[in-house]
């Protein structure tokens, strides 16, 4: 009796632990690298590159001229829920010549959060386009920069054009607390949508 239990397979904490993969996209210069970092228990990854002036042509700094470096392939980050369920964090790059890393990262993603500057909305519409079309869940977290007008969340959901379902909230990318809020909201979005679609296919 005790050999037989001593025989059958244990799992290892590796492969009992649940990970969560979670893309962080948005335009140039929007907080992506800021975010990634404050909600991060590790410290995060970062593939950050000077601006040179080869890239003035090409990067629109309009409205974040005080931005010196940029994202080339992607931030990483890590936070723990819970024992056993932890949050991997990939900041895409902002810039259009990376787009086509966005395919790769997305992989096996759970969901997304479009993050979104008011003095340049139009930069995150790209990413939005991007998730609806691969049916990836995603929010819409708009990060307040000093100085600027504030918006609701309706007022930004009706400027992008969002599916009503889609949750838009306000965020201060630096504050952690703030960051985590913003985690909660797509895991809980995320899971209502996965939820939805399996009782289709089996009610189909």
């Amino acid at each position: 009796m005790d050999s037989a239990r001593s025989d059958r397979p244990s799992a290892s904490p590796a492969e009992a632990d649940l990970a969560l993969k979670i893309l962080v996209a948005g335009g140039f210069g929007v907080g992506k690298t800021t975010l990634v970092g404050s909600v991060s228990e590790i410290r995060p990854l970062r593939t950050e590159e000077q601006l040179s002036l080869a890239g003035a042509g090409v990067d629109d700094t309009g409205g974040v001229e005080q931005k010196t470096t940029t994202t080339v392939a992607m931030d990483f980050g890590r936070i723990t829920i819970r024992d056993g369920l932890s949050v991997y964090l990939f900041g895409t790059p902002g810039q259009d010549r990376f787009w086509f890393l966005w395919d790769e990262l997305a992989q096996g993603a759970l969901g997304a959060v479009v993050l979104a500057d008011t003095r340049r909305l139009t930069d995150c519409f790209p990413a939005v386009d991007f998730f609806e079309h691969r049916g990836i869940p995603f929010v819409v977290a708009v990060n307040r920069f000093a100085g600027t007008r504030e918006f609701g969340p309706e007022e930004v959901a009706r400027a992008l054009d969002l599916d009503g379902s889609t949750p838009v909230v306000i965020c201060d990318a630096r504050r952690r607390e703030s960051g985590k809020e913003v985690l909660v909201n797509l895991v809980e979005h995320a899971g209502r949508v996965h939820a939805a679609r399996l009782l289709e296919r089996v009610g189909g």
